[in-house]
């Protein structure tokens, strides 16, 4: 795995995107110069037109990022994949097209970007094609070895066998902290050489998952391993990486306080946040306020009462903060008190459902989040009677808080719409992963893939 500022990427991922990015200057060259030979025009220096097939290469890339291209589905299906980059390509064009038309003079002419699109489309899954043969399913999944053989084990057993899973378990190791649950696994006693059977199996992390560490942490054999070259991860930050989130079954104290993470250089980064922000928030409000207006106008005429809903949340170190929305329910559905909302909520108007569905009746939150009480990317803000009764239920919940909340989040894009204390369980896990893990780059990548989230209903709704 590579870190890219603390967010972890399989190696094969990388390279896969690297190659994709490649065939796509590839494809934008190939197609500029097949609509010149085409009309009998000179096909020119390349450094003439360098810029815009590099533009074209880099916006369709990063739509492929946006709409979940590089995720655990589409490396796995070829049909799941071909439909991504379907629509990747179509929307990577067609802000293109937008740009040339706000900005002519381009070398890319709309010819040529037609032409490019259906190149681009055919070695994309050319691409993906290949590599599946040539590499297989497995190469994008990496080789451990377990140590330990009970609960624990288990748990990563069932781990390695979801189809989205990034490694294959090569053996586990009972080593005698307690009764073994998987009787396939490899006594340490059988073993003369830890290190030597690491790199017999070929494998690249060695997990530590003991039931019990105390007076039984394997330290002669960890080193062994470790002067091996051999990465060697325990139970909790292993779990964190391969799922994204913060497990809260083996979360201790002790873990959250020394693991990496809430780092102090996070606070130049919080600046660079605000200034995205304040900018990006003033854009959307001149541009939106129409789109507004009229859904205020439609929600007022379909039922009475105001257009738009106020309510009070719970922000940063848990200060109160009143939220703004485009009113989606009808008057009086809160009058007995705060409820959980429903995936089929009746309380939900037609027109709110259409708003709530292309997340139209977030728009007046950019107002909080000029103002500075959210962010774009962040935990999504609780109402105070739910978070006093999460925070006796849930441990570590008041931690959420640390950072702002935001119109769109971790949770948001990984787990689907939620509505009860377990839920809220599920998404705290990921909601601590973002504040521990929190960096420019995850901002960024929450927003390309916040995307796939509105375009494909796999996310929150």
């Amino acid at each position: 795995m590579i870190r890219l500022f603390k967010h972890y990427i399989s190696h094969n991922v990388v390279l896969l995107s690297l190659i994709d990015l490649a065939l796509l200057a590839l494809a934008g060259e190939a197609a500029w110069r097949l609509r010149v030979a085409q009309i009998g025009v000179s096909v020119g220096d390349f450094s003439d037109r360098a810029l815009e097939i590099g533009g074209f290469a880099g916006v369709i890339w990063l739509a492929m990022i946006a709409v979940g291209t590089y995720g655990p589905e589409a490396l796995r299906s070829i049909r799941f994949a071909t439909a991504r980059l379907l629509v990747a390509v179509s929307l990577g064009v067609l802000a293109i097209s937008l740009m040339n038309f706000m900005f002519p003079g381009s070398a890319l002419w709309r010819s040529v970007l037609l032409y490019a699109m259906g190149i681009s489309i055919v070695v994309l899954i050319a691409n993906r094609i290949l590599s599946g043969r040539l590499l297989g399913i497995e190469a994008f999944r990496r080789t451990v070895i377990v140590l330990g053989a009970g609960e624990r084990a288990e748990r990563l057993l069932k781990l390695s066998h979801r189809e989205e899973s990034g490694f294959t378990v090569a053996a586990f190791i009972a080593m005698g902290d307690s009764p073994p649950t998987l009787h396939a696994a490899v006594p340490r006693e059988t073993i003369s050489d830890l290190g030597k059977f690491v790199e017999r199996v070929g494998a690249t992390e060695v997990v530590l998952a003991l039931q019990e560490r105390r007076n039984s942490l394997p330290l002669k054999d960890l080193l062994r391993v470790k002067t091996k070259g051999v990465q060697v991860s325990d139970f909790s930050s292993f779990l964190e990486r391969e799922m994204g989130r913060v497990d809260l079954d083996t979360l201790n104290p002790s873990w959250l306080i020394f693991s990496d993470g809430f780092s102090a250089g996070r606070r130049l980064s919080s600046i660079g946040k605000r200034i995205f922000d304040i900018v990006v928030s003033l854009l959307i409000l001149v541009v939106g306020l129409p789109l507004m207006g009229i859904f205020a106008l439609l929600v007022k005429l379909e039922s009475k009462g105001p257009a738009f809903f106020r309510q009070t949340r719970v922000g940063l170190y848990g200060q109160h903060f009143t939220l703004v929305k485009l009113r989606s329910m009808r008057v009086g559905s809160d009058d007995s008190g705060a409820k959980w909302a429903e995936e089929d909520d009746p309380r939900v108007t037609r027109i709110g459902r259409l708003i709530r569905t292309v997340r139209i009746d977030e728009l007046p939150q950019v107002w909080s989040v000029l103002k500075g009480e959210m962010s774009f990317v962040g935990p999504r803000p609780e109402v105070p009677a739910f978070v006093v009764d999460l925070e006796e239920e849930l441990p570590y919940y008041a931690e959420r808080h640390v950072v702002k909340p935001g119109i769109t989040g971790w949770a948001q894009i990984n787990y689907p719409y939620g509505a009860s204390t377990e839920d809220a369980r599920h998404k705290l896990e990921y909601d601590l992963y973002y504040a521990k893990n929190y960096t420019p780059f995850l901002d960024i990548l929450i927003l390309l893939q916040t995307a796939r989230v509105i375009l494909w209903p796999d996310g929150a709704r």
